[in-house]
């Protein structure tokens, strides 16, 4: 049994015919069925079940499906990174960015690489982080910003930077006795109406306050970073952002913010590459220029946070 052998019997599998299998990938169907055969026969399994509706995968065929698709995946992946070793860097690059990482590093980023890599199309896609998560675990983007590593498994990650939390508040609407912008206790927030998102962190602002005996009002759940800002502007609430996130409304005068004290609270910033998607040259080559970006980013102030 070979890679060739492997092939068919996908197709069989995902045509669900062998005649419809045979024309699609062009191999004639006495062929292609005595094909299948030498492979039970090799194997000493039935693969599938003959019908006049078919074919249907037996448990064993199911168990070869899933280790076939993983064999001929690999072996495209490697032919792939051989050929791009002979010439310039090329290729797609799907990278995934949470609304905040996106609002600071989409524009710059592109711009370098469309200097920097004229061969490489990057598509950026803004998200949720919960549903990075999952795009890393099926393939869906080859590299993402992830800000909570757990439950991720051995992932590739490079930890970029931690970014300090703060309060946020619409200017005419300072809920406390103290002046304006002055640091704020975590303990003075809990009677305060807060605007959260519902997971990504929402998840680590609850760790902080568990932690410390603290349990906010949460009045509204939206996971939408915009209108979370608009609502606060608005005097509707308060809330908790890393500074990139809200640096536009704060920036006009919609929104003031203040540092987070007893404790100070941190989110740290990782660089992740998916485990099922080919590492090419052009995902090394982005992932370095990113690490160089958000590195410079970062000592210019645009980025605030701390190099890790």
């Amino acid at each position: 049994m070979d890679i060739r052998h492997l092939r068919y019997f996908l197709a069989i599998a995902d045509a669900r015919s062998i005649s419809a299998a045979a024309q699609a990938i062009g191999v004639a169907q006495p062929s292609l069925s005595q094909h299948l055969h030498r492979m039970e026969e090799e194997l000493s399994v039935r693969l599938v079940e003959r019908s006049a509706r078919g074919t249907k995968l037996t448990d064993e065929g199911r168990i070869l499906v899933d280790h076939a698709r993983g064999i001929c995946d690999r072996l495209d992946q490697c032919v792939a990174e051989m050929r791009e070793l002979g010439g310039a860097v090329r290729g797609r690059v799907s990278f995934g960015m949470p609304p905040s990482c996106s609002m600071i590093m989409s524009v710059p980023l592109a711009e370098t690489v469309r200097l920097e890599l004229p061969q490489v199309r990057l598509r950026a896609i803004e998200t949720m982080s919960g549903y990075l998560r999952a795009w890393l675990q099926d393939g869906t983007v080859d590299i993402a910003f992830i800000y909570d590593l757990k439950d991720l498994g051995g992932m590739r990650s490079t930890h970029v930077l931690d970014e300090e939390l703060f309060f946020y508040s619409a200017p005419d609407a300072w809920p406390l006795d103290t002046p304006p912008g002055t640091p704020v206790p975590l303990a003075s927030l809990q009677n305060i109406d807060m605007i959260l998102p519902s997971s990504g962190l929402r998840a680590l602002i609850e760790e902080y306050c568990t932690a410390h005996d603290v349990r906010l009002s949460v009045v509204v759940e939206m996971d939408a970073l915009t209108q979370i800002k608009e609502l606060v502007a608005r005097g509707s609430g308060y809330t908790i952002f890393a500074p990139v996130a809200a640096q536009d409304f704060v920036k006009r005068g919609e929104l003031l913010r203040a540092p987070i004290v007893a404790p100070t609270m941190t989110r740290p910033v990782h660089l992740v590459r998916s485990p099922v998607r080919a590492t090419t040259r052009a995902c090394r080559a982005v992932e370095a220029m990113t690490l160089d970006v958000a590195r410079e980013l970062v000592r210019r102030g645009i980025w605030e946070g701390t190099l890790a």
